[in-house]
């Protein structure tokens, strides 16, 4: 019984850690699938995380309890709207390089909320510990099941929300008029414009349902596995969970795929330490598997993976 215990925990473990990156991942695909690069999920996860501390924080310190950490994804929702606006407005309004655009996210992210923490914390490099960060919820009856049980029905309430979105997102993209003029901005937008679609429209949406759900992403670490916001919580999950929509190749059940492998090499780094035969590895081996990982897929995925062909491309009705 031990093994089946041990593989259901090493499940819940490998959920715990997807959960973030699916998140973002999926963000990442509506914004994409417009036609707008967002090399700022990384920033937006950052937003996110430090509105969910911040928020959380000072919700617990009104007397909300455990109502607190649910306020804190809301903020970080809101956060990463406005947030999104700004690379929306850059690259779409403005035309400007949308890559540049998003790694000035990145580092406004990073230097903009470290600078908020001590300012409000006086001088402290991180939020203080949330007394009030998410439960696991038990599904009665499934919970009970060997393996599954402990490893997909004893989670945290934002695995099963991201497990919705994803089929949300699916349904979304492929199955409504919506998602079908979101594609079509992002593959031939003058097509798109010539049948009536409004394609700078569909692309601020795309951007911004991508703002908001990096930014939860971000929330899910602050809220469940760190129960603290400081400069290092997201450290690099936003280019993680770009890597996972290049694999998934822009396709929600394929990054959501590539986002829980991209997971299990996280929690498998954590079980490897319980081996007496790890203890001669240095830790900072186990801690760039993730990340050496995410550069052998990307490489994997070089020619395999075809990205919306106006990607990037700012549209100019003019130049029709």
């Amino acid at each position: 019984m031990d093994w089946i215990t041990t593989i259901g925990q090493l499940l819940n473990t490998t959920l715990v850690f997807s959960t973030a990156l699916i998140f973002a991942a999926m963000g990442g695909i509506f914004s994409e699938r417009s036609g707008v690069t967002n090399i700022g999920i990384e920033g937006l996860m950052t937003f996110g995380a430090f509105a969910a501390g911040v928020a959380s924080y000072y919700a617990e310190d009104a007397g909300m309890g455990a109502a607190s950490p649910y306020i804190g994804m809301l903020a970080a929702i809101v956060i990463g709207l406005v947030a999104s606006l700004i690379h929306a407005v850059a690259s779409i309004t403005f035309k400007a390089d949308q890559v540049i655009s998003g790694v000035v996210i990145n580092f406004l992210a990073t230097g903009s909320t470290l600078y908020m923490v001590k300012l409000m914390f006086e001088g402290a490099g991180e939020t203080p510990l949330l007394m009030e960060s998410l439960q696991k919820w038990k599904i009665p009856l499934l919970s009970k099941i060997p393996i599954i049980g402990e490893g997909i029905f004893s989670n945290y309430p934002t695995t099963y929300l991201a497990i919705i979105v994803v089929i949300v997102a699916s349904y979304i993209l492929y199955k409504t008029s919506f998602g079908l003029r979101l594609r079509a901005v992002g593959e031939h937008p003058s097509a798109a414009d010539t049948v009536g679609v409004k394609v700078r429209r569909m692309r601020y949406i795309g951007v911004m349902i991508s703002g908001a759900l990096a930014a939860l992403g971000g929330a899910t670490v602050t809220l469940t596995t760190t129960s603290t916001f400081s400069h290092n919580t997201i450290s690099g999950q936003g280019f993680i969970a770009i890597a996972a929509m290049i694999f998934g190749k822009w396709n929600p059940l394929g990054a959501f795929g590539a986002a829980v492998f991209f997971g299990f090499s996280q929690a498998i780094g954590n079980y490897f330490q319980l081996f007496d035969w790890a203890h001669d590895i240095p830790q900072e081996f186990i801690y760039m598997l993730p990340y050496v990982l995410t550069v052998i897929v990307l490489v994997a995925a070089v020619g395999r993976s075809s990205a919306p062909a106006a990607l990037g491309e700012p549209y100019d009705p003019g130049k029709r």
